[in-house]
């Protein structure tokens, strides 16, 4: 495993880490609760954005270097 592939592997362990925390999140009633979970999908959206980016950029090298 080279660096791309760990920070790959990084960037969706964030994504699932945030998106279970914001469904578990949104099953609290409060409006409190309703901002925070805002928060995290806005968290998963950004660290999916970064796993695409680092998937394209990975693949890339990855073409590059094979030919």
């Amino acid at each position: 495993m080279n660096v791309i592939d760990i920070l790959i592997v990084i960037a969706l362990i964030g994504v699932v880490a945030s998106l279970v925390l914001g469904i578990a999140n949104l099953y609290r009633s409060s409006e409190k609760d309703s901002m925070r979970s805002n928060k995290l999908m806005r968290m998963r959206v950004i660290f999916q954005a970064v796993a695409i980016v680092l998937l394209v950029v990975g693949v890339a090298i990855k073409k590059y270097h094979a030919g």
